[in-house]
């Protein structure tokens, strides 16, 4: 259909647009979750094993945050900028997600979590490499800090996906600067809890480095605590304060 035809279909009464194509719908979404994970966890894991020490826990703040805003930025109205499995399950408990949907997210979340740490891998030197884990996370090294570290992921990611549903989901909040909102939440949170747990929020961020550094000490933490805190924001959202599209009762 040519530019004119279209927008005549937009404007005329009874005229209907064209379906969206399959390929736009349940392909590209997933495309663009295993890219945005990739970019964004591959700048996460370069700034933590290049990371100076006179810059203590900013250098990886900002970065995460950084990548994180600009990724949903220019990829959200794609797939909606999830690049994490637990705002994704969040996503499909308020609505903002095709269950079909899904665990292809997961999947594409998945891969792009081990191909961006792979990518860091290769780009970063062996000695400084080693020292970071890769990029994983090793801020938990007794079972004396999981208590601390469970409760900090939880309100961490907490406020993470609130940010997320919040801001690009729910229609009464919904704002175009969601995306600097969600990638300055991810910096306030490396900031403030990033030596208590190490700030995961993110269960493919863990999941890339610790696969390929092979580092698994302590990572079913940062699967629980993130999916907890979606079922946390999940009724929220569909209790409390989520807009009349996605609250359940009191509409």
């Amino acid at each position: 259909m040519s530019g004119l035809g279209r927008g005549l279909a937009g404007s005329i009464p009874g005229l209907a647009r064209a379906p969206p194509h399959w390929y736009e719908v349940y392909v590209q979404p997933c495309i663009a979750e295993l890219l945005g994970s990739t970019l964004f966890i591959f700048i996460a894991c370069c700034s933590v094993i290049e990371n100076v020490e006179s810059t203590g826990r900013l250098q990886p703040a900002l970065a995460h945050g950084l990548a994180l805003g600009l990724n949903i930025a220019f990829l959200g109205n794609i797939s909606g900028g999830h690049f994490n499995p637990a705002v994704s399950l969040a996503a499909w408990l308020i609505g903002g997600l095709n269950i079909v949907l899904l665990l292809p997210y997961w999947v594409a979340q998945m891969c792009g979590g081990a191909i961006g740490a792979a990518l860091a891998k290769a780009m970063t030197a062996g000695e400084r490499y080693v020292n970071a884990t890769g990029g994983a996370f090793s801020a938990i090294t007794s079972d004396e800090q999981i208590p601390a570290a469970i409760v900090g992921e939880i309100v961490m990611t907490l406020f993470l996906v609130l940010a997320v549903c919040m801001g690009a989901i729910n229609e009464k909040t919904k704002t175009p600067l969601a995306p600097f909102c969600i990638g300055f939440t991810v910096t306030a949170d490396i900031l403030a809890g990033g030596a208590v747990s190490g700030a995961c929020m993110n269960p493919a961020r863990a999941f890339g480095p610790a696969l390929v550094a092979n580092y698994w000490d302590y990572h079913w933490l940062y699967w629980v605590g993130p999916m907890v805190a979606s079922l946390i924001a999940g009724l929220l959202l569909r209790l409390l304060i989520g807009g009349r599209e996605i609250r359940l009762f009191l509409k």
